[in-house]
């Protein structure tokens, strides 16, 4: 099973302390010996992981992407849950359902934003249709900072099926589109909800747009006719958030 590399001070922090059985080695770049690098190191130490020194060139090399800051932490490939899982999941949410359905998000730092922000708003479960969709991998591990992990992210193979499932266990569903007469703030958020966002241009595709309870826009009031899809689940899950902590 090939590894995958999680890169950055602060990404591979959280994966140490969130699954550091995931955790395969660590490489820390020759003569990186700072503070921060230092504490990380230690919890490497606290694991019984294995560390390697590696050049910069190296690690350059590995994290193509982005800056790696001096440390790389070799984990094993990130999975989805199966389908099969969601029922168990769903059964066990011990409070009011909030879920959220991405339909077409195929970019993984738009998949990992959404993920951390899922995780910080307290989602209970990110679903996503299996085609036209963002596979979990080490782009999303490190944008996602320790939430890819933390919050269950099921792909199904029928996502309209899927939505009329999650309606008979009487959780409502709500679609995001620009095009919607009241906006996310004019809904009631506080009951069982699961939050449909689609992909930037195109937005929800047709099939899950039937399968909504309602729709909900978010106002915009300068020149751009939308924003990220990741900012725009950040402000929708936690108007979600707000209106239940009032409720309560």
């Amino acid at each position: 099973m090939k590894s995958e590399a999680v890169y950055g001070l602060h990404a591979v922090t959280s994966l140490l302390q969130r699954s550091p059985d995931q955790v395969v080695e660590i490489w820390v770049q020759k003569g990186r010996q700072d503070q921060r690098m230092q504490k990380v190191l230690q919890l490497a130490e606290e694991q019984g992981l294995a560390v390697m020194e590696a050049d910069k060139g190296l690690m350059n090399q590995k994290a193509a992407e982005g800056n790696h800051q001096g440390i790389i932490a070799w984990r094993k490939p990130l999975q989805h849950k199966s389908e099969k899982h969601l029922p168990d999941i769903l059964d066990g949410i011990a409070g009011t359902p909030l879920l959220l359905i991405l339909d077409g998000v195929t970019d993984p730092h738009n998949l990992g934003a959404c993920l951390r922000t899922a995780d910080a708003a307290g989602v209970d479960v990110v679903i996503a249709p299996k085609d036209k969709s963002a596979p979990l991998n080490a782009t999303v591990a490190k944008v996602a900072c320790g939430a890819a992990e933390a919050v269950p992210y099921i792909q199904v193979t029928n996502l309209a099926r899927t939505m009329k499932e999650l309606q008979e266990r009487g959780i409502w569903i709500v679609g995001t589109a620009g095009e919607a007469e009241q906006t996310i703030y004019e809904h009631d958020l506080t009951g069982p909800m699961a939050l449909v966002m689609g992909a930037e241009g195109p937005g929800m595709r047709r099939l899950t747009r039937e399968h909504c309870d309602y729709l909900a826009n978010i106002p915009m009031a300068g020149e751009v006719s939308s924003v990220n899809v990741s900012v725009a689940t950040g402000v929708c899950l936690f108007e979600a958030v707000r209106q239940r902590r009032n409720a309560g």
